[in-house]
């Protein structure tokens, strides 16, 4: 079946899930099969044991819930808009953006900050492209949210 991942407590270990037929299904972390951990909003196939939701697994693409960032996205704004640390609000990190937003504005004035944010831009989205999904989801999306 399919549905719509509600929530879920890491410190409980418990979530629920939404399903297409209506009804809500509790679970365990147990019955999470992807390695990165599920968040709300997260489009999901699973089988029905009684009325607890196992073998959950995650489908990929379906549209961006709420939270989700796509690595093809943030490479892209890294490409065109990088300079203005675009990419950076769009993964969450708005310090980051504020200050790649400063550096390649006002720091061209000085010419080498402005200069030094292009390559970090430049840089970032090489490794954005190169990193795979599962990794970029870890890393970007489900990571702790670091400053940068």
């Amino acid at each position: 079946m399919r549905g719509r991942m509600l929530g879920f407590d890491t410190r409980s270990g418990a979530g629920q899930i939404s399903g297409d037929d209506g009804r809500r299904y509790p679970f365990a972390t147990a019955d999470w099969k992807p390695r990165t951990p599920p968040r709300a909003g997260q489009m999901v196939d699973f089988d029905i044991a009684g009325d607890r939701a196992i073998d959950i697994y995650s489908l990929g693409g379906g549209g961006l819930a709420v939270g989700d960032r796509n690595r093809i996205v943030a490479a892209l704004l890294a490409f065109f808009l990088g300079v203005l640390g675009v990419h950076k609000f769009y993964l969450g990190r708005t310090t980051a953006g504020v200050i790649m937003l400063l550096g390649g504005t006002l720091g061209w004035l000085l010419v080498l900050p402005g200069a030094v944010v292009a390559v970090i831009a430049l840089v970032e989205c090489i490794i954005y492209l190169a990193t795979p999904d599962e990794e970029f989801e870890r890393r970007y999306v489900e990571g702790e949210r670091a400053w940068f």
